[in-house]
């Protein structure tokens, strides 16, 4: 959720004001103190913009019969890190200025290989939406 809030450059207030809770409940649901709720998560999708399915994106596509509760066993976490920083924040905006369609794609492939050739590429999951 704080991926999503601080890429639309919303304040935990601002979102907070749109679904009737103050910053600090914000502060909570991110950090993960407390639950969202199933109606609570649909407000934020229709807030942010995304579909309910966004927010459980890093799960993992299948489970196992023998794992206690909601175990992620060998699932590697998401680092979300990287998408907090002001840098990357300023780079998805300035991407997304961009109006044509076909200029976008053309910068996400230079950057694609770029990446590759310094080493640095993850396994990325399939194009850039245009």
């Amino acid at each position: 959720m704080r991926l999503r809030r601080t890429l639309l450059g919303l304040s935990q207030e601002k979102l907070g004001n749109a679904v009737g809770l103050t910053f600090q409940q914000i502060q909570k649901y991110e950090r993960g103190a407390n639950r969202i709720g199933a109606g609570r998560l649909y407000e934020f999708s229709r807030i942010l913009e995304v579909p309910v399915s966004f927010f459980y994106d890093d799960m993992p596509g299948e489970t196992q019969a023998n794992s206690p509760g909601l175990s992620e066993g060998g699932h590697v976490p998401f680092d979300q890190e990287h998408f907090t920083r002001r840098e990357t924040l300023k780079l998805i905006r300035a991407y997304y200025a961009i109006a044509s369609p076909a200029i976008r794609r053309r910068i996400y492939e230079l950057t694609k290989s770029v990446a590759l050739m310094d080493g640095e590429l993850v396994d990325l999951e399939g194009p850039a939406d245009e």
